[in-house]
């Protein structure tokens, strides 16, 4: 099938699942034009659907609670419960149980697919697999102000990423979120939160077309941010006529070797959780090539590792099956998902 063929049944299917915004998801097909990488980041469901067919010989791996749309922009940081910052894999709305390779691969695509860096393909590919089999054997959180240190200069606010964040939310239109967001997004704010006013909020790539909400209130002399964002199926379920009974998300989110936001929550068919410039996605814009750093692709791969450590069968399985894998596996799997991914963004832009 066509990817024009597929996208029209994944957003058909989308709708019956949440109240689609339309012009956030008109907005997201012109985003979609921007370049592969962009494609990509939007693009999940294809990839779920397509990728037993490219890649047939991952597909009896191992199966464990994956991320599902895991690349280089759905890292970032939040503070957990010991107010400590803490970066990784932020974003899992996309969880669902599948072979464990396909996050590598997806990761690895995306490495490919972005801006030309310093580092060559290949050698990205084996910094997140040595990295991926360090997490296994050692799962723990990425603390910013304890053990990775170094990576703070990803994270904070080098180029006044804070004025620019308070920028964008300055710019946020009015709205009336449903009564059941309004409650949610309520309950999450301190008892004596004041002046609490209503957002609606563009943001992402795949999720472009969700309902997003944020509540503004004003507590103990500064503003307080809580965004609520629909929660729907991992497009796996759609690709694969599965029957989810429940989400992942926040299984996956709040697993043994996460140090989670405590403000991370769902409610009401919606994602809860804290705003703010030290508790958001790090997105690399133009920057991404020049990111892929042999450290950065190894604490990627890491924390991947350590995500997949915390679900069945076990890092020791997953560690045998790894060795198992040809040399160059990795990044000969990505060349084939990249591939296929700017095969579609042709047929997107043509």
């Amino acid at each position: 099938m066509s990817f024009r063929k597929d996208n029209a049944a994944y957003e058909a299917w989308l709708r019956t699942q949440c109240d689609v915004v339309a012009r956030d998801l008109t907005e997201k097909h012109a985003r979609m034009k921007d370049s592969p990488f962009l494609f990509l980041r939007a693009t999940y469901f294809r990839f779920a659907k397509t990728i037993p067919k490219l890649l047939p010989d991952l597909m009896d791996a191992p199966t464990v609670l994956s991320v599902g749309d895991l690349h280089l922009e759905n890292f970032g940081t939040w503070r957990d419960a010991e107010g400590r910052l803490v970066w990784g894999v932020n974003d899992f709305d996309e969880a669902a149980v599948m072979p464990y390779p396909l996050d590598l691969v997806r990761l690895a695509a995306s490495i490919r697919l972005a801006p030309p860096g310093p580092l060559g393909k290949q050698a990205a590919a084996d910094a997140v697999l040595k990295g991926y089999r360090a997490g296994l054997a050692d799962p723990r959180p990425a603390l910013l102000d304890q053990s990775h240190i170094w990576m703070l200069r990803y994270a904070l606010d080098a180029d006044n990423k804070s004025k620019k964040f308070w920028h964008d939310i300055a710019k946020l239109k009015k709205a009336e979120p449903p009564k059941k967001v309004i409650r949610a997004l309520t309950k999450s704010l301190p008892e004596d939160a004041e002046d609490i006013q209503f957002r609606r909020r563009t943001a992402g790539g795949g999720s472009l077309g969700r309902p997003r909400y944020v509540a503004i209130a004003q507590w103990r002399g500064g503003r307080l941010l809580r965004e609520a964002k629909a929660l729907v199926p991992s497009a796996w379920v759609w690709a694969h006529d599965s029957k989810a009974a429940s989400s992942h998300f926040l299984t996956i989110a709040t697993a043994k070797y996460r140090a989670p936001d405590p403000f991370l929550d769902t409610r009401a068919h919606f994602i809860v959780r804290r705003l703010a410039p030290d508790s958001r996605k790090i997105e690399l814009g133009k920057k991404a090539g020049s990111a892929v750093n042999a450290n950065l692709m190894w604490t990627m791969g890491y924390d991947l590792g350590a995500i997949h450590a915390a679900g069945s069968p076990g890092a020791d399985k997953l560690l045998a099956d790894l060795t198992k894998r040809p040399r160059g596996w990795l990044n000969d799997a990505a060349k084939t998902a990249a591939a296929a991914v700017t095969r579609d963004y042709e047929e997107w832009v043509g």
